[in-house]
């Protein structure tokens, strides 16, 4: 893993379209037009985000890098979904290969894979030894595709409603593959993973992270199928960093203590249900909060007063 030493905790922040409301769910909530996130992204210091939900921004990876530039942003990476445990990879072979061009040509370095039944996004299905085996293998393959083709590193996401949701899937996941890992400490806890313990056990196989916060009691809904991921984030599930239940500070100081030096991408998933709220409000003001709290936790903290 790179080692950092950067003081400012900005040079390594990254934006995220969903925490202002941006995602392709039917169904999720009001989308903001990319003008407005970009230029309040800027506002806040940040100057890299990720990719958004399809077709919110061009498809065509040049017209996104131009995009991007006009608000001094440059593009991390994006979200893709695959499907990697049926018998035909073809079809996910031509899928990967359009979201990667997409990706290279808007000058990202990462590929974040969440692996899905379908695209439509149907229930996920359970796979017995076989099924993780395959999984594995094609799930190579892609990785070896969008790195020799496009010179993208591809890291595995747990999400919830993929293969790779519950704590039991995480653990046939960590054993049947060999890929890196995008670490999510909100979506870990949703499925029933301690975030804290993955990074003790899991460290050498992180090689990207999203830092969620999230409410306990509306995760175990959601665990529970008591409450959609839809449902529960309308009500509030994800939280500003340090305001929720996944334990942030503790998750940043050991990444730090394991040598992580990558990226940190602040991912409060929102859904706007109501109007759209007024402009450096609503989504930006919570973002802000998060900045603050990592400015403020403690490694960042040691190094400036080192300084």
């Amino acid at each position: 893993m790179e080692r950092r030493t950067d003081t400012a905790v900005t040079d390594r922040l990254v934006g995220a379209p969903i925490s202002w409301g941006v995602c392709e769910v039917p169904g999720w909530g009001l989308q903001l037009t990319p003008d407005r996130v970009l230029a309040e992204m800027a506002a806040l210091g940040l100057r890299h985000t990720e990719l958004g939900a399809l077709g919110w921004l061009p498809l065509d990876g040049a017209q996104v890098k131009r995009q991007l530039a006009d608000h001094g942003l440059d593009l991390v990476g994006g979200f893709v979904p695959v499907v990697v445990h049926e018998d035909d990879l073809s079809p996910t072979i031509a899928h990967a290969r359009a979201a990667a061009r997409q990706l290279a040509d808007a000058g990202a370095s990462l590929f974040v894979a969440a692996l899905v039944t379908d695209l439509a996004w149907s229930a996920p299905v359970d796979l017995d030894d076989a099924g993780w085996a395959r999984l594995g293998e094609h799930l190579a393959t892609i990785t070896d595709l969008v790195a020799d083709e496009y010179d993208l590193e591809l890291v595995l996401h747990p999400h919830v409603g993929t293969l790779v949701e519950t704590a039991a899937q995480v653990d046939a996941a960590l054993a049947h593959t060999d890929v890196s890992w995008c670490f999510d400490s909100g979506h870990l806890l949703i499925g029933g993973t301690d975030p804290v313990a993955f990074v003790q056990r899991h460290a050498e196989r992180i090689a990207h992270v999203h830092l969620k916060d999230v409410d306990a009691t509306l995760a175990a809904q959601v665990r529970d199928n008591t409450m959609t991921l839809v449902q529960a984030t309308q009500h509030g599930l994800f939280r500003p960093l340090g305001a929720g239940d996944a334990r942030i500070d503790d998750v940043v100081a050991l990444l730090d203590e394991s040598g992580y030096g990558r990226w940190l991408v602040l991912e409060q998933d929102l859904a706007i249900t109501g109007s759209e709220p007024p402009a450096d409000a609503g989504p930006a003001l919570d973002v802000r909060r998060s900045i603050e709290f990592l400015s403020n936790s403690a490694p960042w903290r040691e190094r400036v007063s080192q300084s």
